[in-house]
């Protein structure tokens, strides 16, 4: 695949020694450092020129002090990236702001649920949605993701109040079509549940799929999208995001509890800075960084298929993540993860964490000769475990 030259993804950067999670955080939860790491989703890439451009204009400027979200620049780039990508017009009236996703969850979960409630999830689960569901008191209540009748017999549990929607679906880039999410608004609203629907990983939806914006089904029902710049075009440590609420009193019940129990007066206005220009600017940067991105997952089926034909592994259809099923392979998850770490020096993260044992996530969101040397000590290792059983 071509990629035009005005990007480079290829230049390693180095990001040690600069706070990152990824790379100076891997002890944390490997209790080891220095492995090369396919862990958070966040990606090893410069985020787009045109953003980076606007936030140094907004640093000359010198003057950081209290901003406003509820500003026609912001709303309307939001408008004009869901008019020109998704072919779905909003209505900016309905738009609210969080420090992130998972803060407007969590708001969310509180304002439509009370301890004990069922909050259902499709499985394997992002990790994030089950800390912010359990650490309120909710009761998680995972369905497989093809599962349908699945769906419907939780929703209509007489304490189902929320569906968490996670649309594309991470970790398995699953991208729901427009009759499922169809069917799926029409179950929620006949049993009286309300859905959340993160749509973070929206805008890194590969070639023969494409995103339905939860806006286009929700209809009358109690809904919520909740979304943000900052995983497709890598700025997740100025925080920031935004979501849109279909009831106008839930609306305003939001903001509320925004405002005053959790004292957001003024949001970051470097976030607000970078959403701008990524949505008014940064279309052909992101075209360019998910294409490149496609390379890497094809590259990793070409090596795991080459080295283990039994996996018959297949791209995501949105994201840079590689959902990856080793249970084909019969190895052991904790041995695996013993020699990938211990020998190979690389970290790379366990179903486990997910609710999903037998399972890897690798992050595929970096230059490609990452990609090579992980795929290389991925093969490695379970070549490795596989010998000494």
């Amino acid at each position: 695949m071509s990629t035009p030259a005005r990007y480079d993804f290829d230049t390693v950067i180095d990001r040690r020694g600069t706070w990152c999670v990824q790379w100076d955080g891997v002890a944390d939860r490997f209790g080891v450092d220095g492995l090369l790491p396919f862990t958070i989703s966040d990606m090893d890439f410069e985020t787009a020129p045109e953003v980076l451009t606007a936030l140094r204009a907004r640093l000359d400027h010198g003057v950081l002090g209290y901003t406003t979200w509820q500003q026609d620049d912001f709303r309307s780039a939001i408008a004009h990236w869901f008019a020109t990508r998704y072919g779905t017009e909003i209505d900016t009236g309905r738009l609210v702001y969080g420090p992130s996703v998972l803060s407007q969850l969590s708001q969310l979960l509180q304002m439509w649920t009370a301890e004990g409630d069922g909050v259902v999830v499709h499985t394997p689960t992002y990790d994030g949605f089950r800390k912010a569901i359990t650490g309120l008191g909710r009761e998680l209540r995972g369905v497989p993701v093809e599962d349908a009748a699945a769906l419907e017999r939780e929703l209509a549990r007489a304490d189902a109040k929320v569906l968490v929607l996670c649309s594309p679906h991470n970790p398995t880039g699953r991208v729901w079509t427009e009759a499922e999410l169809r069917e799926t608004a029409a179950l929620a609203r006949r049993h009286g549940v309300a859905v959340i629907s993160d749509e973070i990983h929206a805008d890194f939806v590969h070639d023969g799929h494409r995103h339905v914006p939860w806006t286009r089904v929700g209809g009358d029902g109690r809904w919520a999208l909740i979304s943000s710049g900052s995983k497709s075009f890598n700025f997740p440590a100025l925080t920031g995001s935004y979501g849109i609420i279909g009831d106008p009193a839930d609306r305003v019940e939001f903001l509320r509890r925004m405002e005053t129990a959790e004292g957001l007066a003024s949001p970051a206005v470097l976030s607000l800075t970078a959403h701008i220009a990524a949505y008014r600017e940064g279309g052909p940067w992101l075209d360019a960084v998910r294409e490149y991105v496609a390379g890497n997952l094809a590259l990793v089926a070409e090596r795991l298929n080459g080295a283990f034909p039994e996996l018959a592994w297949e791209p995501p259809q949105a994201g840079y993540l590689a959902w990856i099923d080793v249970r084909p392979l019969g190895v052991d998850d904790e041995a695996l993860q013993r020699v990938l770490i211990e020998r190979e020096k690389v970290a790379v993260m366990p179903g486990a964490v997910y609710g999903a044992p037998g399972f890897l996530r690798l992050n595929a969101g970096c230059p490609r000769s990452k990609v090579e040397a992980g795929m290389a000590a991925l093969v490695r290792g379970v070549r490795g475990v596989r010998a000494v059983r």
